[in-house]
């Protein structure tokens, strides 16, 4: 079966790092695929669609294109926990199982829980310095992650990233206003969930990974120390983790 990674607000493929190969490597999965939403990576000259329903349907759209059948495995992050959720609750006979870290979603959490208002001024500071590609790093490597030990290396890499592959502003700000938006069906994903989270994300609270995971009622762990982009962080924690809840079920 396939595992299909989606990443977060105006992130791609790459800024997964080591994880695919850990995880592939460490829970014995087959394929770890990667995938960009629109606006993003391989699709950054594209338009971001201003809603979470319509970037599953361009991820469900991919994927035939590149020949993969479904069910899916989804594991996704912040904005992609959003496009996984609705993927699973629109489409439950294509994913088999779900894995969400630090995403959160009406109406389990309030905007101050999703976007902590300590980060709103430096939000609109780098909205304003958005192509300033140092600047911008830097904010977001110190907004997301707290493991600073490589920061310089992690720089280097993403300002690679951000050259080869540029996110527009509006490409950030459309979406942005799709994950404000996102709105979770009533009924929770009829497929096995795991949630992970961060206890000390600084972008968004860990409650509403942890109110996500009890309307749900499903199994939750939470990071002691990680930041909001917890693969960045400790990598093999996520994968230690999943291989534990797949040898469950």
């Amino acid at each position: 079966m396939t595992w299909v990674l989606l990443r977060g607000l105006t992130r791609e493929a790459r800024h997964w790092g080591e994880l695919p190969q850990r995880l592939v490597e460490v829970t014995g999965v087959d394929q770890a695929l990667t995938l960009d939403l629109p606006g993003n990576g391989e699709f950054c000259a594209q338009t971001s669609p201003r809603s979470v329903r319509a970037m599953v349907g361009f991820a469900r759209g991919q994927l035939r294109a590149k020949g993969f059948k479904p069910p899916y495995s989804l594991l996704a992050m912040s904005l992609g926990g959003m496009v996984a959720t609705a993927w699973a609750q629109h489409y439950p006979h294509e994913v088999a199982r779900l894995v969400l870290i630090n995403s959160s979603m009406r109406p389990y959490s309030g905007i101050s829980a999703r976007l902590r208002p300590g980060n709103w001024l430096q939000l609109l500071l780098l909205a304003a310095r958005w192509h300033d590609t140092d600047y911008a790093e830097r904010v977001i490597h110190q907004l997301t992650c707290q493991h600073q030990t490589l920061r310089d290396q992690d720089l280097a890499a993403w300002a690679r990233i951000r050259s080869s592959a540029p996110v527009s502003a509006a490409n950030a700000w459309r979406q942005l206003w799709a994950a404000a938006r996102f709105c979770s069906a009533a009924a929770p994903p009829p497929c096995p969930t795991l949630v992970l989270s961060s206890a000390r994300d600084q972008l968004v609270h860990p409650l509403c990974s942890a109110r996500l995971a009890q309307a749900w009622q499903v199994e939750h762990h939470q990071h002691p120390w990680a930041g909001h982009d917890l693969p960045h962080d400790d990598a093999d924690w996520v994968c230690r983790r999943l291989a534990g809840w797949l040898g469950k079920s």
